[in-house]
């Protein structure tokens, strides 16, 4: 028997439950697809961290796009690079406040954030071959909407930071019905939101339960503050200096004056990443979707379209038991 099959065997003796009329296996307490679990045991088990790599981590549809973005911008803007005449020149200050109009410099004008900062389970381990990221240069940038308690010990022991973001479990929803339903055929209606809402309080929804996935990250910023930061997509968007300047500092990379938060506020905006051409008419090559599908609406409060108010309630109710005692406001 080679691996491939014994890999089969092992999936078809695990719990399995239907999401969005998709096969989803459970492992450790989660829900997976097939080919994102394959990639989850490869990733613990061959993923090795250096201590200056940087971990982002989040549940489907929470901001993920966004903090990529973000910290993509706070780790590269002291290396923003040039060509001029095929040569290659670190451009100081002064140069690059002359040029900050000029999107040439701007790595997000011509890629997807996600192009720049992979997800593990869903880019780099699904590979056939899975590319060499040993040669890439420090620091590394990454995603992954793994829980804690999946990822690599490397991760977990090594002086690596992970930077965390939540959203009320309501505009998750919301943002996931929306994203998947960009899947669907044209011939297939938009998946029924009340089996989706059923499926989240149920805890069966890819990568989740949502609330299991939160609260570990949520247990391990409170112990190790240090390592692990964990952020609000609601403060993000209430006050995104504060939180951008939040995000700096715990990378040690904080900001030298306000223009420079400025700048990188702006160049991650929501209003100019959905208009930039590459995510307007590209698409991911490795979801299958359009890019613009990752830039619907960016709001606070979405939910209130779409649950009627005895699902409010009830999503509120289970919100505060899983919530209750671990000092988590999710801002129901």
């Amino acid at each position: 028997m080679n691996s491939s099959d014994s890999w089969k065997l092992e999936i078809d003796q695990l719990p399995k439950e239907s999401f969005w009329d998709n096969p989803l296996y459970q492992w450790g307490g989660f829900w997976y697809r097939a080919y994102h679990l394959e990639a989850a045991m490869a990733v613990r088990s061959q993923f090795t961290a250096r201590h200056d790599d940087i971990i982002l981590a989040s549940p489907m549809k929470t901001g993920t796009t966004w903090l990529k973005a973000l910290c993509l911008c706070i780790v590269e803007r002291q290396v923003i690079i040039c060509e001029e005449n095929g040569d290659k020149k670190e451009m100081d200050e002064e140069t690059r406040a002359k040029n900050e109009e000029d999107d040439y410099q701007d790595p997000l004008v011509r890629n997807h954030p996600a192009v720049y900062v992979q997800t593990l389970e869903v880019q780099v381990f699904t590979a056939k071959q899975p590319p060499d990221i040993s040669g890439m240069k420090s620091p590394r940038l990454f995603h992954t909407h793994l829980p804690y308690s999946a990822l690599p010990d490397s991760i977990k022991n090594s002086k690596s930071k992970i930077v965390y973001i939540a959203r009320n479990p309501k505009d998750t929803l919301v943002s996931m019905w929306h994203f998947f339903n960009k899947l669907r055929t044209p011939e297939q209606s938009p998946y029924p939101f009340e089996k989706a809402f059923d499926c989240f309080c149920n805890g069966i929804c890819l990568f989740g339960p949502f609330f299991d996935h939160v609260l570990q990250y949520w247990n391990e910023s409170l112990k190790a503050p240090n390592k692990v930061l964990f952020l609000k997509y609601e403060d993000l968007k209430r006050d995104t200096k504060g939180e951008v300047k939040k995000i700096a500092s715990f990378l040690e990379r904080p900001f030298t004056n306000e223009k420079e938060v400025d700048q990188v506020i702006w160049r991650c905006s929501f209003e100019r990443l959905k208009n930039l051409e590459v995510n307007k008419n590209r698409v991911d090559p490795w979801v299958g979707m359009q890019n613009s599908a990752f830039f619907r609406t960016g709001i606070v409060g979405d939910w209130k379209n779409m649950f009627t108010a005895e699902m409010s309630d009830h999503l509120d109710q289970i919100t505060l038991k899983k919530l209750e005692g671990s000092g988590l406001d999710l801002e129901i």
